[in-house]
């Protein structure tokens, strides 16, 4: 289990990014805030993240996607999926990538704090 607090967020809507960046921020945690999927990746230490908050629609493909490409890589970070764009095969798609949540835009800031809390906790 990762010591650091950090929790990688990808979101191509600039200002649900710097919201998400805040409440995580007021919540003590560090975050790291990316645009794409291809950003956080160039980045790097995706493995050291306590946990991914991934859109699943992003500009440059889907959070679902880059889920599953990072598993493939070996990498094994929980994740929670953010979508304004629900529909039962998306939801389906997501559970069975295997997320610790899944959350329809908009979502309260306990709905997203309390799944990573259960991580940070070891519980998930």
């Amino acid at each position: 289990m990762p010591t650091t607090k950090f929790v990688f967020v990808v979101d191509d809507n600039p200002s649900m990014l710097r919201g998400i960046g805040r409440l995580l921020r007021e919540c003590g945690f560090v975050s790291k805030l990316f645009e794409t999927g291809s950003a956080m990746l160039r980045e790097g230490g995706v493995e050291s993240a306590l946990c991914l908050v991934l859109d699943v629609n992003l500009s440059d493909g889907s959070g679902i996607e880059l889920r599953h490409r990072l598993a493939d890589e070996g990498i094994d970070v929980p994740v929670i999926y953010i979508t304004g764009n629900d529909n039962p095969a998306i939801r389906m798609a997501a559970t069975a990538s295997g997320c610790v949540a899944y959350l329809t835009k908009p979502f309260t800031a306990s709905s997203l704090i309390e799944p990573i809390q259960r991580v940070l906790d070891g519980i998930v």
